[in-house]
């Protein structure tokens, strides 16, 4: 018997004002699966995340959470299931990483409840996924972009969803922890989780991607198979630019012309 859906989109389209971000399509995602959505600057992809995530209406169709639209669930169900990494961090206020990264913990406890050993322990565990298992008790204020992306990526591990959704995870990151995050997050859909994730870049989306939704920025919409929707010809045009795609030792890479 095959899976069920984690998420799946029907018919879906955005507007957003009287402009369309995108047009109706379908898709499903299923556990062990990794979605990228790509598409340049202002395409739509993080409005588009959102709408995935059940934090807007869609403007047409459809979106169902685990066979069910997100209004048959409970916000702390719903929580449980899926989680969501966002653009953008915002400390407001002093507080350590390792109670940052208890934050990702409160969808597992009751109206009233406090975090236990066990949520201390999974938390830690999360920092140290991510390389930051020895700065629990620095002051969240005092990190770098890069160091404050990684905890809240032990967040969402924290957590602990059945689904991740992710906004540009490699955001502030250097190279090492690029690769370092996205094969954090690969292995986890390898061990039966669901991911979407927001990537600028192509070759990272060729690597890491099962299926891809390609944002034109007109309007215009390919979702599919990574190997149907990043072709040279798709890319270009969605991009506004053209490119060769070159196959070596097993992996695509895609070069501006």
């Amino acid at each position: 018997m095959s899976a069920a859906p984690l998420l799946e989109a029907r018919a879906l389209a955005l507007q957003v004002g009287e402009r369309w971000l995108c047009c109706e399509f379908s898709l499903q995602l299923l556990p062990g699966q990794c979605l990228v959505l790509l598409g340049p600057n202002g395409a739509g992809k993080t409005t588009l995340l959102h709408t995935l995530a059940g934090l807007r209406e869609p403007t047409v169709g459809s979106v169902l959470l685990g066979g069910l639209p997100y209004a048959g669930w409970s916000p702390a169900a719903a929580a449980r299931f899926r989680g969501l990494l966002a653009q953008q961090q915002p400390d407001h206020f002093s507080s350590t990483v390792l109670e940052t990264v208890l934050v990702g913990r409160h969808p597992h406890l009751g109206r009233w409840g406090w975090e236990g050993p066990e949520d201390e322990r999974i938390a830690r565990e999360a920092l140290e996924r991510v390389g930051l298992g020895a700065m629990a008790t620095r002051d969240v204020l005092t990190l770098s972009g890069g160091e404050r992306q990684r905890v809240a990526v032990a967040a969402l591990l924290a957590q602990a969803p059945q689904l991740l959704l992710l906004d540009e995870p490699t955001n502030h990151l250097d190279l090492h922890y690029q690769i370092a995050i996205l094969d954090l997050i690969r292995g986890l859909a390898a061990a039966g989780r669901g991911v979407v994730m927001v990537l600028h870049d192509i070759n990272l989306a060729a690597r890491y991607a099962d299926q891809v939704i390609l944002l034109d920025g007109r309007g215009g919409v390919c979702a599919g198979s990574r190997e149907e929707v990043l072709q040279a010809g798709l890319l270009g045009e969605a991009f506004g630019h053209p490119l060769r795609r070159f196959d070596v030792d097993g992996r695509t890479t895609f070069i501006p012309e």
